[in-house]
């Protein structure tokens, strides 16, 4: 039997649509990051946890290096993307998921325990890195959340996270950071908060 161009072009287009999977959602601006659903598909405590991340991490052009280990550190450790959520690695390359808070006490504590209950989320949001076993750069970073219920992640409330946004959240003053200390009515004192700035 002989197929048509268009039978097998549709047979191809059904395999990949079967099969295939569909990279994560780039953000790359605060633009961006503000049309995520936070607080209703996506826990608000993954803004926090972003946060913390971008400020704990070394950017140089697009390169990026974590200041910490992802085997142990921040209740981190080796993701193998069975699930198939990302794409598959090449050989050296590794992935890592980071923000289990069950796992660790590290984390400050505006990410343990928000000062705002809105920003509670259950632990189900992490970061995931790729990393190159060759030289430690990162040259993949993911907001990714655990299905409710279960220890998969959700495929669609994953985003890749660029370097410019990364850079764009890491630059949030002190002023802004204490308009938000008056907003959550915290009585974090100046000192906390350059600690929390620096971190």
């Amino acid at each position: 039997m002989k197929l048509s161009e268009g039978g097998l072009l549709l047979c191809v287009l059904a395999t990949v649509l079967l099969t295939g999977e569909s990279a994560p959602r780039m953000l790359n601006s605060i633009k961006d990051l503000k049309e995520v659903d936070f607080g209703r598909s996506v826990p608000k405590h993954s803004l926090l946890l972003l946060y913390w991340f971008a400020s704990n991490i070394n950017i140089n052009d697009n390169n990026i290096r974590l200041t910490f280990d992802p085997t142990t550190d921040f209740g981190s450790h080796r993701y193998y993307n069975i699930e198939g959520l990302l794409d598959q690695l090449e050989e050296g390359f590794h992935y890592y998921t980071i923000g289990n808070l069950n796992l660790n006490e590290d984390f400050p504590g505006y990410v343990r325990n928000p000062p705002d209950r809105q920003y509670e989320g259950g632990n189900l949001d992490r970061i995931v890195v790729r990393q190159d076993s060759h030289d430690d750069s990162i040259d993949g970073v993911y907001l990714t959340q655990h299905t409710p219920g279960s220890a998969e992640y959700d495929p669609d409330h994953t985003y890749q996270i660029s370097p410019t946004l990364l850079r764009q959240i890491r630059q949030f003053s002190t002023q802004t950071i204490t308009s938000l200390r008056q907003r959550f009515r915290s009585n974090i004192n100046d000192q906390q908060l350059n600690t929390f700035r620096s971190t």
